[in-house]
């Protein structure tokens, strides 16, 4: 089982505490070239719905409701199974979820950080 979930902003050097790096931004991060950004998987699936993405538009003014509306995103079955396919590659690494925004205070990595600490320390319900 993965040990724990992190994140990271995409313009930092990646660390060798890092383990499996997951890039969770829908958009490509602006000024970095593929060859200088480094991740393992490119998971845009566990991203906001372009909707919440640009309703929210890094306002930090709609954080609340944002948390709110993306932790509701999150908690599908659908979403948590992807949580699981993304740990089960990550086979008992760190997660560093690596995101674009500028602002480290208000961001969806934050949120789904935390999500996925919360499902992946849960116990597999039997279908």
């Amino acid at each position: 089982m993965v040990k724990h979930v992190q994140i990271r902003r995409a313009y930092e050097a990646p660390d060798a505490g890092d383990g499996f790096r997951v890039f969770v931004d829908r958009l490509w991060p602006r000024g970095l070239s593929k060859e200088d950004f480094k991740f393992d998987l490119w998971c845009k699936d566990l991203a906001p719905s372009p909707a919440l993405r640009t309703w929210f538009g890094h306002k930090v003014e709609h954080w609340e409701g944002f948390q709110e509306n993306y932790q509701q995103e999150l908690r599908t079955p659908e979403q948590r199974k992807l949580m699981r396919e993304v740990a089960e590659q990550a086979d008992g690494a760190t997660i560093t979820l690596v995101y674009g925004a500028k602002d480290t205070q208000h961001n969806h990595a934050l949120i789904l950080a935390e999500e996925m600490n919360r499902v992946l320390k849960a116990k597999p319900r039997k279908s």
